[in-house]
């Protein structure tokens, strides 16, 4: 039964009082919403979930466990504990672990969640726990990307806590700083705003989609793309590197086209990309490559160019194209679906549709 349905079912629940009920129903409903997100909770008995938000937010197991394997040490502190997933998965990695969370009753919920692990919790505000804090191994953030009024902010200066400020404290208890940032942030921006410190960069992905960037501080800056369900195909790179590559582009349609994953279009190899698997940029604007005979391994979508075709339905995609896909499909009176896509992009700045079908 759903949470919906159950919510209707208030009267077979007489002898539940009113909070006990709504704590019922929130219990039911965060299981029902994360048991795939987070499959270890959903197997542990008697796990608390927080509210809906919480739960919406929160990392994913795969995700919590991609930080987990880049840190080790004995001291961990997790400034801005929310709900705990990453907390309870890197505190994996460190003999103790300090949670700090200023919502009381996310305190309360991680005090049971945590009970049988090696985990402190705190409620405190990040500022406040530094200022008697000890020295750490690592210290990690989320910082909050909404403002007091609960609308979305992009800039790492305007999230909570303010990182940018609270920087040179951080550096002075923590050897190193794990920060996780929203793919929404401008990561440029956010590295400069932070350039007393080198980092290395992780653009994180799950099923083509950019889940999260983390800044890990001692590193050698490099930047690495990948997508967790395919961790063979993990791209790293420096910004150096693409720096110095020379676009590789013929503005040729050859055989084969290939759109780079999420993970990679978001670090910004746009050339390594094509020098490294051998490809053909279709414009210098265009984030699509080309080759004559088929790369295998590629880290993104394949298709197979074919010849122009009278379509009804197709899969209809642009990129760089001066319609919208919905635009696009009026126009030639194609419905959604089927094997064959038709691709709108620019090729030497010249709008132009590609007719394909998917090889990957």
């Amino acid at each position: 039964m759903s949470v919906a349905d159950l919510a209707l079912q208030r009267n077979k629940y007489k002898h539940l009082s009113d909070a006990e009920w709504h704590w019922f129903l929130q219990q039911v409903e965060g299981r029902e919403r994360t048991a795939d997100k987070l499959p270890t909770f959903a197997s542990i008995p008697d796990w608390w979930y927080p509210v809906r938000l919480s739960c919406e937010q929160c990392s994913s197991e795969l995700a919590a466990r991609y930080k987990a394997s880049l840190v080790s040490g004995e001291k961990l502190v997790d400034l801005t504990g929310g709900y705990g997933v990453d907390t309870y998965f890197l505190s994996e990695q460190f003999t103790h672990t300090d949670y700090i969370e200023q919502n009381e009753e996310l305190c309360r919920i991680a005090t049971h969640n945590f009970a049988n692990k090696p985990i402190s919790i705190h409620h405190s505000t990040a500022e406040d726990f530094l200022a008697s804090a000890g020295q750490y191994d690592l210290i990690f953030l989320d910082p909050a990307r909404r403002d007091s009024h609960g609308g979305k902010v992009f800039r790492l200066e305007d999230c909570t806590p303010n990182v940018v400020e609270l920087l040179p404290t951080l550096l002075a208890h923590g050897k190193r700083l794990m920060i996780k940032l929203s793919p929404m942030l401008d990561l440029t921006q956010a590295v400069k705003a932070l350039s007393a410190v080198t980092w290395d960069i992780h653009v994180v992905a799950i099923k083509n989609e950019v889940k999260e960037v983390l800044l890990l501080s001692g590193g050698s800056e490099q930047i690495t793309a990948i997508d967790l369900e395919k961790k063979d195909q993990a791209f790293v790179f420096s910004k150096e590197e693409e720096q110095r590559e020379i676009y590789n582009s013929q503005f040729t349609i050859y055989n084969y086209l290939y759109e780079p994953n999420a993970a990679i279009l978001k670090a910004g190899a746009y050339k390594l990309v094509a020098q490294r698997f051998g490809l053909h940029k279709l414009d210098v604007n265009t984030h699509l490559y080309c080759s004559d005979t088929f790369v295998e391994h590629f880290p993104g979508r394949v298709w197979r160019i074919t010849e122009k075709q009278d379509l009804k339905q197709a899969n209809v995609l642009c990129r760089n194209y001066p319609l919208t896909p919905e635009q696009l499909k009026k126009k030639l009176h194609l419905r959604d679906g089927g094997t064959a896509f038709v691709i709108g992009c620019r090729i030497a700045g010249k709008p132009t549709l590609l007719y394909a079908t998917r090889v990957n």
